[in-house]
């Protein structure tokens, strides 16, 4: 793995452990909202809200645009993209393993048959 993509799975699963941001971007999985509408989602205050967008942004899970006065944040799927790529070479190194240890027992099962 890239020394980019280690860094950039690092800051996904980073901004994902935080359930209050975990709660942005499956509400933001219906669509763009607005930071207020955002805050009142969490339940917590615009500044919270702000705090919690940063990291999101930092992270490439979530790009925001501002128009006049309102700020609108949606999913950046890049960022998503970076933590599916990590968890997908996990889970084939994993079925590979897997599949090795089914195939050693089932030739101990067939030695202990004969």
């Amino acid at each position: 793995m890239l020394k980019y993509e280690a860094e950039a799975a690092d800051r996904a699963f980073h901004a994902l452990a935080d359930a209050n941001r975990r709660a942005v971007i499956e509400r933001l999985t219906g669509g763009p909202a607005t930071v207020s509408e955002l805050a009142a989602h969490l339940g917590v205050t615009v500044a919270a809200t702000v705090q919690h967008l940063r990291v999101l942004q930092d992270s490439e899970l979530v790009r925001s645009e501002k128009v006049g006065r309102v700020r609108t944040c949606q999913l950046d799927p890049a960022g998503l993209r970076n933590a599916e790529a990590w968890l997908q070479r996990q889970r084939t190194a994993w079925e590979h393993r897997l599949d090795r240890l089914e195939a050693v027992l089932d030739d101990q099962a067939k030695e202990q048959g004969s």
